[in-house]
């Protein structure tokens, strides 16, 4: 059987990962309020998964105010894709 990847069996991290399949990149605060957590909480996961590489962070300008976006990497859409069907195997023989 596959095996889930432990960096995104939070569901915080799982709904993170999948906003961000939607999209080329993400601003902070638009993540923030998607997944209405605070800013701290949302830094902790995105820490954790830049280290494991499925995320990158890029700073800038943006209408005259500093911000951050953040994208999907090749290989967190690969770890989320092996991480669902992961899920789907797991879920398979439940009725």
């Amino acid at each position: 059987m596959a095996q889930l990847d432990a960096a995104v069996v939070p569901p915080v991290r799982l709904k993170l990962l999948t906003t961000l399949t939607a999209v080329s990149e993400a601003e902070f605060s638009t993540l923030r309020g998607t997944l209405d957590i605070s800013d701290s909480v949302l830094s902790k996961h995105i820490a954790a998964f830049e280290q494991v590489g499925y995320v990158t962070r890029r700073k800038g300008v943006h209408r005259g105010r500093r911000t951050t976006w953040i994208s999907l990497t090749p290989r967190g859409r690969k770890a989320l894709s092996a991480h669902v069907a992961a899920l789907r195997a797991l879920i398979e023989g439940v009725e």
